[in-house]
């Protein structure tokens, strides 16, 4: 194993109907390369991934939304799933985090749908990002300049479009954690 991020903790924020790959994917890679990651959520227990439409696999919730303080992460990873992104928008505490995390600079690793959780924290003004391709017009919306990429890393942002991107968008956060 790449000793890279030995030391380093990744936050994983979820609510049920994640895709599952675009948890699974990113965690394995920060795993292999030395950091530790922790499924965070709303209550206490399991989450369910989905694959597209489908439910698929559950994981254990390490701990919840309140329990947790960014001082004791380096990184937030935010996968998407149209399901898990609606619903995790609107949880006040996944907000506060998000927001705690971008005023203490630390990696804000986002794929999918889940950029919607940074729109609702209201931390993507003025940020290029890039996303699954119906979120367009709300991050405009939001103040972003969106842009059709694999990868888009605007300092401690860093977005992909799709469960395609993953081995990019992998490489591209244990880069910016290993800097």
């Amino acid at each position: 194993m790449d000793q890279t991020l030995q030391g380093k903790r990744v936050a994983i924020l979820v609510t049920d109907g994640f895709e599952q790959v675009e948890l699974t994917g990113p965690r394995e890679a920060l795993e292999q390369a030395g950091a530790r990651t922790d499924i965070i959520s709303a209550s206490p227990g399991k989450v369910t991934g989905w694959n597209h439409t489908t439910p698929a696999d559950e994981f254990t919730v390490d701990n919840t939304f309140d329990s947790i303080r960014i001082e004791d992460y380096d990184a937030l990873l935010l996968p998407g799933g149209v399901v898990n992104s609606d619903n995790i928008r609107s949880n006040e505490m996944a907000q506060e985090l998000v927001r705690d995390a971008a005023r203490a600079n630390r990696t804000i690793a986002v794929i999918c749908h889940g950029s919607w959780l940074l729109i609702s924290a209201g931390v993507v003004q003025g940020k290029t990002i890039t996303s699954w391709p119906s979120l367009t017009d709300d991050l405009k919306n939001a103040g972003a300049n969106w842009v059709d990429q694999q990868v888009v890393v605007d300092g401690d942002l860093i977005s992909s479009r799709k469960p395609d991107d993953i081995p990019a968008f992998s490489k591209a956060v244990i880069e910016a954690l290993a800097a």
